[in-house]
């Protein structure tokens, strides 16, 4: 299946460059592009694009708010977060508005191909350099919810096992080598587990699974 892209930025050069390097891929088709996150929400309404390439910085809407409304409008669309800003606080805001991924824009043609696959397959992805900042940015806040704590009692034990991998960074192959158990059987727990809890993807599982206190910056 071809992965239809949304490209969000305010500099055309960047757009350009995204669309060109994008479109020489097999399984990816850029559909169209947005100058700023007002631009991106309506874009996605009408094209609805499987990953959207969402910049922070813009005017008018800025990345961040473009990602909650099409996120709040319940679209499909699953954003992919390209800035040059490697910030804690650009990191975490990014995670909690519903961005599914994180990269930097000096990520190179194979890397940022690679990371709309990811994203778009429902896999979580965060630039190495980012993981490290957004741990620090969990241990900072202290304290889990109590209402992201309760939820917990939805799920298995099993369940809460997978979650917990999840969170700090296993793949399916690796969760399902872990616990000795097949591949389809950890797509099967991932699945309920986001049923259960409500959420978009994998992204969001591990952030809520920092944030009830199943894992904690070091484990």
């Amino acid at each position: 299946m071809t992965i239809r892209v949304l490209i969000v930025d305010d500099q055309m050069m960047v757009r350009e460059g995204f669309s060109v390097l994008l479109n020489a891929q097999p399984d990816i088709e850029v559909v169209g592009e947005a100058l700023d996150g007002r631009q991106a929400v309506r874009q996605v309404a009408a094209l609805r694009p499987d990953v959207v390439l969402m910049d922070i910085r813009m005017p008018v809407l800025n990345g961040l708010e473009a990602t909650r409304e099409i996120v709040a409008a319940d679209a499909d669309a699953k954003v992919l977060v390209l800035t040059t800003f490697d910030l804690d606080e650009y990191v975490y805001q990014a995670l909690r508005a519903g961005a599914s991924g994180f990269l930097l824009k000096d990520a190179s043609a194979r890397q940022l191909a690679d990371g709309v696959r990811v994203v778009a397959s429902g896999e979580a992805l965060l630039a190495p350099t980012v993981t490290k900042r957004l741990i620090q940015e969990f241990s900072r806040l202290g304290a889990p919810k109590v209402p992201t704590q309760e939820r917990i009692g939805d799920l298995t034990e099993r369940e809460t096992e997978v979650l917990v991998l999840v969170a700090q960074g296993c793949s399916n192959s690796e969760i399902a080598a872990g616990l000795v158990v097949a591949e389809s059987t950890v797509k099967t727990h991932v699945s309920r587990i986001l049923v259960k809890l409500g959420l978009r993807d994998r992204t969001q599982a591990a952030v809520f699974a920092y944030e009830a206190g199943l894992v904690t910056p070091g484990r």
